[in-house]
């Protein structure tokens, strides 16, 4: 079953008075390209939540967000009291040589540079299982989304697959006049160079030998059976690039049947098979 590589999950929940989000987005991309932020009391554990968000989601260009938030239950920044006294006796002394009245120490103590201080916590194995349970559900739930889109992906490519087969269908309407159309050409060209008394038997030979070089029996039959692998491979799994070789074989037929068309028409259906496997392509480079 086909997934879309453009995705977004989220998933928040609380471990001991700290509220953590998780929040991944995602985009097409030819490997994994991970882009991570996250809190910094979180740091050490960012290897493994790479190694689980590449598990998880394959491929694509990825950003994972991490934040925590305080719910008021833990004390994990507090103010540097040292400092803050520092602070306050400096300000103290200055105010008295200015003679200022009315001034809240306080107020401008806590916009001082590097008055508040993080503590450092242990991260512990139940916090660490905590955050990886939050980083697999923000996947999941990234993966749900991608299925969702892979589900008009499989009807898009459907739908464009059966355009090409339908225009396939009809190059036989066009074969016998092409033929025809050869004839004439042939013919023309020797009265051009008033060739009056050519051989008839030897210039039908010679039609045959140029038309079966222009056949294109096995261009149709190839191009059928490329269309139906495409869409035998379609529902399996992790088949984006599998799915873009083909596409590249379908794109080769229907070339060699352009360039041996030799009638307005099937040009013209050459063209339309194009558009639909343009349209096929653009899709392909966003699945999974």
């Amino acid at each position: 079953m086909l997934h879309s590589m453009t995705g977004y999950g989220k998933a928040t929940g609380t471990f001991e008075g700290k509220k953590v989000s998780i929040e991944i987005k995602a985009l097409n991309s030819k490997s994994m390209d991970l882009y991570i932020r996250i809190a910094s009391s979180y740091r050490e554990k960012e290897l493994e939540m790479r190694q689980k968000i590449t598990s998880m989601l394959d491929r694509g260009k990825v950003e994972a967000n991490v934040v925590i938030e305080s719910t008021g239950a833990s004390k994990s920044v507090e103010i540097n009291k040292d400092l803050a006294t520092a602070y306050f006796n400096d300000l103290k002394k200055t105010n008295e040589i200015v003679n200022q009245s009315d001034i809240d120490y306080m107020a401008l103590i806590l916009k001082m540079p590097d008055i508040f201080i993080q503590s450092k916590e242990e991260i512990t194995a139940e916090e660490a299982a905590f955050l990886n349970d939050l980083m697999e559900e923000a996947c999941n739930h990234l993966n749900v989304f991608r299925r969702q889109e892979g589900v008009a992906l499989e009807k898009e490519f459907t739908e464009r697959i059966n355009e090409i087969k339908n225009l396939l269908s009809r190059v036989p309407e066009y074969e016998n006049l092409r033929i025809d159309t050869i004839r004439d050409r042939m013919k023309k060209g020797l009265e051009e160079i008033q060739a009056v008394n050519y051989d008839e038997n030897r210039f039908q030979q010679e039609l045959i030998y140029y038309i079966e070089k222009l056949d294109v029996s096995e261009e149709k039959m190839r191009l059928s059976n490329h269309l139906d692998y495409f869409l035998e491979t379609m529902v399996l799994p992790a088949a984006g690039k599998k799915l873009g070789f083909i596409t590249q074989e379908i794109g080769r037929e229907i070339n060699t049947l352009g360039s041996k068309s030799y009638h307005v028409e099937l040009q013209k259906i050459v063209v339309e098979m194009k558009d639909s496997l343009e349209k096929i392509k653009e899709q392909v480079l966003n699945t999974l």
